[in-house]
Order: C-alpha cells, then sequence, then structure tokens
C-alpha cells in the first residue's frame, strides 16, 4: 500500500497528530529508525529523513 503523503524531515523522531487540527488524531512521536523512514500508525503518512537529516545524523556519530 502507497502512504497517502511522504513527508521529509530533518529530524530522526517526529511528531505527527494528522494535520487536520480536530479533525486529526493523537500526538504520537515516532523515531525514523535506521532505515531513516517511518510510517504513522494512525494516518499512513511517510516520515523520511532529508539529505541534510542524514549529514547531522552522520556527523554526531548515529
Amino acid at each position: 500500500m502507497q502512504p497517502l503523503e511522504i513527508i521529509y524531515v530533518d529530524d530522526a523522531t517526529v511528531g505527527c497528530d494528522g494535520g487536520g487540527g480536530a479533525l486529526g488524531h493523537p500526538l504520537v512521536y515516532l523515531p525514523l529508525g535506521a532505515k531513516g523512514e517511518v510510517d504513522c500508525p494512525y494516518c499512513s503518512r511517510r516520515y523520511v529523513l532529508s539529505e541534510e537529516g542524514r549529514r547531522h545524523a552522520h556527523a554526531a556519530g548515529h
């Protein structure tokens, strides 16, 4: 199944609330993990670590 939306981020942990205000979902924090991506279990948005985020993680030794 394809994700509904792909969002590129610079941090290894993201907070997702569905983006719909009152129509969204509870705020959850999701670690991107070793693959550098994660799907939200509520809304199926996919968060992907950007190239900038990968450079920061590499420089920090992660």
